[in-house]
């Protein structure tokens, strides 16, 4: 039986000279779910020992959620049978086999045969230095997947954005996030604003407020809780009686420090329960130095979806915490 024969190097050398050049004027739109990445791989690479290993590191559990969770979901597709109908996927990555490369490399491009798409491509001689090559740079890949799903949800923000909210946020806070069209105001107070948005099953909620920057010690992780746990057992009560939304005591919040989009913050992530009821979901946080006023902004997103997995609403809304701007930085009547 005659095996189709992988990408070759011409086809390789074509999509890097292709996207040295000028946006097609229209590309077709992504298919695919968000968090899912197509391999385009022959059965016998995906069965061996590549395909268990890029398994192994993209469907390796998303941080920090109730029950395990991929951080992608992946599916295999033969050279043979990628057409039009996968080469529009959002996520592609490629293996190329060939003795006609010199060693093994890695490329990402975007764009290149839909929009908005990231394609990343393994090229080599052998499983062995593509092996190689994907352990130096899986880092890598992961960040730039992460990203392009990131971005799709940033530009979806701006396109269909409910700019009241941002008015209403930059007001308060001097700096807001970008809230798609059905996000609403559900209560605010002198230094506190909840934005949630809500379906019959689930909720994504956004929980604004500061506290005051003393030295550096505000942005220790003790104080951080501390500040959002006052904050919460204030601004967030659960229905019964003296319920009010906690930590959870099961796992310590995780931080850690970002730098996107040229700002430097503070990320939190962990569970969050309801005291006194049956409540709970994740959570991530951000913590931005608001130097002008000498006060630590606190934008804590979280998850309530007891009937569905989690992983793709905490997308949505880290993505969102990620659109944060000064408000400075754009005219938000108009933008």
């Amino acid at each position: 039986m005659t095996r189709t024969p992988p990408l070759s190097l011409t086809l390789l050398m074509i999509l890097l000279a292709t996207s040295c050049q000028d946006t097609p004027a229209r590309l077709p739109n992504i298919s695919g779910k968000a968090g899912e990445i197509a391999i385009i791989m022959d059965k016998q690479y995906w069965e061996g020992v590549i395909g268990t290993t890029f398994r192994a590191t993209l469907e390796a559990e998303y941080p920090y959620l109730p029950l395990p969770e991929p951080m992608f979901t992946l599916f295999s597709v033969p050279h043979g049978n990628f057409n039009a109908l996968f080469q529009s996927h959002r996520n592609l990555i490629l293996l190329n086999v060939s003795p006609d490369f010199q060693e093994a490399v890695m490329v990402i491009q975007e764009n290149v045969w839909a929009e908005p798409q990231i394609v990343v491509t393994f090229s080599g001689p052998n499983v062995s230095e593509i092996l190689s090559c994907f352990e130096q740079q899986k880092q890598k890949v992961i960040s730039a997947i992460e990203q392009a799903e990131r971005n799709r949800v940033i530009a979806g923000s701006k396109r269909h954005e409910e700019k009241t909210l941002r008015l209403l946020v930059n007001e308060s806070f001097g700096g807001s996030p970008r809230f798609p069209v059905g996000y609403y105001l559900r209560k605010q107070t002198k230094n506190f604003i909840w934005i949630t948005y809500e379906t019959t099953y689930t909720t994504q909620g956004f929980l604004i407020f500061s506290y005051p920057y003393i030295d550096q010690n505000s942005f220790s992780k003790s104080v951080m809780i501390k500040e959002c746990a006052t904050m919460m057992q204030n601004h967030v009560p659960g229905t019964p009686e003296n319920s009010f939304m906690i930590y959870s005591p099961a796992i310590e919040p995780a931080l850690s420090w970002i730098h996107f989009n040229k700002k430097d913050f503070g990320e939190m992530r962990g569970l969050w329960d309801v005291k006194n009821d049956f409540m709970g979901g994740p959570f991530v946080a951000h913590f931005h130095l608001d130097v002008k006023n000498s006060r630590v902004l606190v934008f804590q997103a979280f998850v309530y979806a007891p009937r569905y997995d989690k992983r793709n609403y905490m997308r949505q809304i880290e993505s969102i915490l990620y659109s944060f701007e000064w408000a400075e930085e754009s005219d938000p009547t108009i933008d």
